[in-house]
């Protein structure tokens, strides 16, 4: 037997999935496809991103996260501190010019972006 396994969506835990749903709409240009409710939403990006409601957060460090691509890091950073996402660090690989910057979304959600595919 093979299992082939497809990523589908990517789903956040949260504190208020709406208000973190439309952040995440704005920096991905993409629409609320699913509201249940105010208790799980899922957006219209490829792959979809959800964001379900939990009554206790895990602390500390993610162990998953997600990377973006954009044209223009730098810009892209810029918008998205805007929008109210904070930067941690910018990241670079020895000897290599692939840059990133690590950034948290308004509830603390580690991400990536980068202006290079890698």
């Amino acid at each position: 037997m093979s299992i082939v396994l497809k990523p589908e969506m990517i789903t956040v835990d949260c504190a208020n999935p709406r208000k973190l749903a439309q952040f995440w709409a704005k920096a991905t240009d993409s629409a609320v496809l699913h509201d249940y409710d105010g208790s799980f939403v899922i957006l219209d990006s490829t792959p979809r991103l959800g964001f379900q409601l939990v009554p206790d957060l895990t602390p500390g460090k993610n162990s998953i996260h997600v990377d973006f691509i954009a044209e223009n890091r730098e810009i892209a950073v810029a918008d998205l501190e805007a929008l109210g996402a904070t930067v941690q660090s910018v990241q670079s690989l020895p000897d290599s010019e692939f840059m990133w910057t690590v950034m948290k979304d308004p509830e603390g959600n580690v991400f990536c972006v980068s202006d290079q595919e890698h």
